[in-house]
C-alpha cells in the first residue's frame, strides 16, 4: 500500500564528508561552472555541459525548488489546521470547513526531468545507513530480540489454526465476519499470512514498515496494546493452563508464557503513554520483542482483534453503532480519530491530506488526490476485489463454520484444545 514519495529529483549527497542537496550544488555551480576550476566529479560534469544544457538543467531545478517550497508551505498549513482541530475536538466544539485545507497537495507541473542531461552526470552514491536512519526491523529481528530479551519463543501454529483463533476472538468480541475478513482482504491483499510484514522483500531482507499480521499492527501499536491489555492476556493464558484436559507439560508452558507476558506488560507500563513515546520504545530491544507477540498462536489473534475492537468502540461512543468493513479499515488506516473525521461532515468531503502526517500520506498512493468519502469508496473497491482471493475465501469459510458451531451451542473439542 505504500509508494515512496518522489522527493526533489536532484537530491544529491556531497562528495566530501557530509550530505548536501544537489539542488544547492547546481544553484551555486551552474553560473560559474565554466569559469572555475572543477574540483569534484559533479563540478567537472557540470562544466562539460553546453550553455544550452546548463540552461535546461537550471530551469528544471528552479521549477523543482519552487515546487518543493509550495509543498512545504502546504503541509505547514495542514499541520496548523490539524492542531487547531484537535483543540476544538478536545473542547467538544463543532468543526467547520475553515478547520480544513480545502485543496489537495500541489502537483509538480514544471519542465520534465531532462533524462539525457542527467545521464551525463555521475550517479550519486547510496546514502550510508546511520543511527539516525537504521533499516526497518523485520520478523527475524522481532524473534531474535524476543528470545534474547525475554527468553520468549512464540508458539507458531499453522495458518488455519491462526485463522480459527482469530475468528473465535472476533466473534467473542462482537466483530462481524465482513468487518474482519474485509480488513484482512485489504491489509494482506486477500492471501497474506499471519507473519506477513508490510512491503517485505525476501530478496533484500527489507520491509516498508513494522506493520504485521491480518490487521497490520505497527510495533508501536503492539506496545500500546500490551500496555493496556497485557495483564488480561496473561490471565487468559493462566486460565487455559487450568483446563482439566490440558496436558501437564502444555499447562506449564502456558504458565511460563503468562509470566513472560506479565514481565513485558510491566515494562510497557513504564513507557510514557502517548504515540510518540510508543514509536520510540518500539525500536528498542524490549519493544521489538513485544511485537513478536503477534506471531504467537494464542496471543497474536487476541492482540490484533482487540485493536480492531477498540476502533469499533471508539466509533460506537460517537454514534456509529455498526461499522462496515470499509469504515473499520479507514479508521484502522488513519487512526480512530482521523478516520472518524473522514466518515462525517465536513471532514468526509475534505482532502485526505488533512488526516495524515506528511510522510504517511506520501507513502500511500491509495490516499492521494481523494476526499475522505472517496477514500472510503476506494477501500471498498479494493476489498470487493480482494475478498475473492484464496486467503480471504478460506478465512470467510472458517468464520462461517465457527459462527454456526457457536450458534449450535459451542465449539468443537478440536477447537477447544487449540484455544
Amino acid at each position: 500500500m505504500s509508494k515512496p514519495f518522489q522527493r526533489l529529483t536532484l537530491s544529491w549527497p556531497r562528495w566530501s564528508s557530509c550530505a548536501r542537496n544537489f539542488t544547492l550544488a547546481l544553484g551555486l555551480l551552474l553560473p560559474f561552472a565554466a569559469a572555475t576550476h572543477a574540483q569534484t566529479p559533479l563540478q567537472e560534469a557540470i562544466a562539460r555541459l553546453s550553455p544550452q544544457q546548463q540552461a535546461i538543467l537550471r530551469a528544471y531545478e528552479s521549477a523543482r525548488v519552487a515546487h518543493a517550497k509550495s509543498v512545504n508551505t502546504y503541509w505547514k498549513r495542514v499541520e496548523l489546521k490539524r492542531k487547531r482541530r484537535k483543540t476544538k475536538i478536545a473542547r467538544s466544539l463543532p468543526l467547520t470547513l475553515d478547520d480544513y485545507v480545502a485543496e489537495h497537495p500541489p502537483v509538480y507541473k514544471g519542465p520534465k526531468r531532462p533524462a539525457d542531461i542527467m545521464a551525463m552526470l555521475p550517479k550519486p552514491p547510496k546514502p550510508p545507513v546511520t543511527k539516525a536512519s537504521p533499516p526497518i526491523p523485520v520478523v527475524s529481528d522481532f524473534l531474535r530480540e524476543a528470545e534474547a530479551t525475554y527468553g520468549f519463543r512464540p508458539d507458531r501454529v499453522p495458518e488455519d489454526d491462526f485463522m480459527i483463533a482469530y475468528a473465535l476472538e472476533a466473534v467473542k468480541l462482537g466483530l462481524g465476519r465482513d468487518q474482519v475478513v474485509r480488513v484482512y482482504a485489504l491489509e494482506t491483499g486477500g492471501m497474506g499470512t499471519h507473519d506477513l510484514q508490510s512491503g517485505y522483500n525476501p530478496r533484500t531482507g527489507r520491509a516498508a514498515s513494522t506493520a504485521i499480521g491480518y490487521a497490520q499492527l505497527l510495533a508501536a501499536n503492539s506496545i500500546e496494546q500490551v500496555r493496556k491489555e497485557g495483564k488480561e492476556f496473561a490471565s487468559r493464558l493462566e486460565r487455559l493452563a487450568q483446563d482439566p484436559g490440558m496436558p501437564r507439560d502444555r499447562a506449564q508452558a502456558l504458565l511460563r508464557k503468562a509470566a513472560l507476558v506479565r514481565r513485558m506488560t510491566a515494562d510497557a507500563r513504564r513507557v510514557r503513554d502517548g504515540w510518540s513515546a510508543h514509536v520510540k520504545y518500539a525500536m528498542t530491544p524490549k519493544g521489538l520483542a513485544m511485537h513478536a507477540l503477534n506471531l504467537d498462536g494464542h496471543i497474536g489473534p487476541w492482540l490484533q482483534v482487540i485493536k480492531l475492537r477498540s476502533v469499533v468502540e471508539f466509533a460506537r461512543k460517537r454514534g456509529f453503532v455498526r461499522l462496515t468493513g470499509g469504515q473499520l479499515e479507514l479508521m484502522n488506516l488513519a487512526g480512530p480519530g482521523s478516520g472518524f473525521e473522514m466518515l462525517v461532515p465536513p471532514g468526509r468531503d475534505m482532502p485526505t491530506a488533512n488526516f495524515f502526517e506528511r510522510g504517511g500520506y506520501e507513502r500511500n498512493p491509495v490516499v492521494h488526490e481523494r476526499t475522505g468519502a472517496e477514500l472510503l469508496a476506494k477501500l471498498d473497491e479494493i476489498m470487493d476485489r480482494n475478498v475473492q482471493k484464496p486467503g480471504a475465501r478460506r478465512f470467510a469459510a472458517i468464520f462461517d463454520r465457527i459462527q454456526r458451531r457457536l450458534a449450535a451451542g459451542g465449539r468443537s473439542q478440536g477447537e477447544h484444545s487449540r484455544h
